[in-house]
């Protein structure tokens, strides 16, 4: 499996906590994850660039390696 690394270039692990970036609009729905937003013990799903986790809004949330950051 390759490494996924955040926007600093940092190398992210299962289990880290992430802070999201940018202000992300979530398909099919209206919700909008806010910049400053922590996600807690993220899962790499194995594909490259990919990261799955929760918020308090949304439940198995899959983002983009490059619009978050290593807390």
């Amino acid at each position: 499996m390759d490494e996924v690394l955040d926007c600093n270039g940092k190398v992210l692990k299962a289990g880290d906590t992430i802070v999201v970036i940018k202000d992300l609009k979530v398909r099919g729905t209206s919700t909008v994850i806010k910049r400053g937003t922590k996600v807690k013990s993220i899962r790499l799903n194995g594909n490259s660039g990919e990261i799955e986790g929760k918020t308090p809004k949304v439940k198995n949330l899959v983002l983009r390696s490059e619009f978050v950051k290593k807390a």
